[in-house]
């Protein structure tokens, strides 16, 4: 991994895509906020390190929310954008997340299936146990890692992928991650991030059908995080 002068921490790149690892904080697209988005500064770090002329393409396949950090992939050409998109649809690319919760699970691994909907006046979701109007399925797989005095750490694999999908389903069953007070944490972190961290990545790369796996270094300088290595 390597940073420069935009402090983007690069985990890969090549001629049709660039994986970083996003910060908490940073958005990955223009928002309402105005604020300058992730995808922006990958363009200028593009621009900038291959010297290129005129506008940079450079396609977002995925998102995450702004106060979760980890992996993010952006496509570098139109191929390699139409062909992650049909990846991601197809669940050809394997995401590992590290949430750390609030208190102790029973289970030390365990399946969570909800059906989740959106309420976009709040920007949040409510899990159901049933099917209801609007909502839509939710699988993810999680197993403890690690158990701290007040908190555990949980290596999460999702089988979909849901607006807040994580934080919610957490929330659902009693362990909010910490730092969410959106889903019912008790107060938040410091720099308003919440302990998400998209860890890993899985998947044949589109152009050269290389098998990639990349695993982001977990944020720095948090004695929580810490305690997780």
């Amino acid at each position: 991994m390597h940073s420069n002068k935009n402090n983007l921490l690069v985990l890969h790149e090549d001629n049709h895509i660039i994986i970083i690892n996003k910060r908490a904080g940073d958005i990955v697209q223009g928002d309402k906020t105005g604020d300058k988005p992730l995808s922006d500064v990958v363009k200028e770090y593009i621009k900038e390190k291959y010297s290129k002329p005129g506008n940079v393409f450079l396609g977002t396949v995925h998102r995450l929310d702004r106060p979760t950090s980890g992996i993010v992939i952006f496509a570098r050409t139109s191929k390699a954008l139409e062909r992650l998109n049909k990846m991601l649809r197809d669940k050809d690319i394997k995401k590992t997340y590290f949430a750390i919760v609030k208190g102790h699970l029973t289970k030390k691994t365990n399946t969570l299936t909800n059906f989740l909907k959106k309420n976009p006046k709040n920007n949040k979701s409510s899990a159901f146990a049933k099917e209801i109007t609007g909502s839509k399925k939710a699988i993810l797989h999680y197993k403890i890692t690690k158990e701290l005095d007040n908190y555990s750490l949980l290596e999460i694999d999702l089988e979909t992928g849901r607006h807040h999908q994580i934080r919610c389903q957490l929330s659902n069953i009693g362990h909010p991650i910490k730092g969410d007070l959106k889903y019912g944490f008790s107060r938040s972190n410091k720099n308003g991030s919440i302990h998400l961290h998209a860890r890993k990545i899985a998947f044949l790369h589109p152009v050269s059908k290389d098998s990639i796996e990349i695993t982001a270094p977990l944020p720095k300088g948090d004695p929580i995080w810490d305690a997780c290595n």
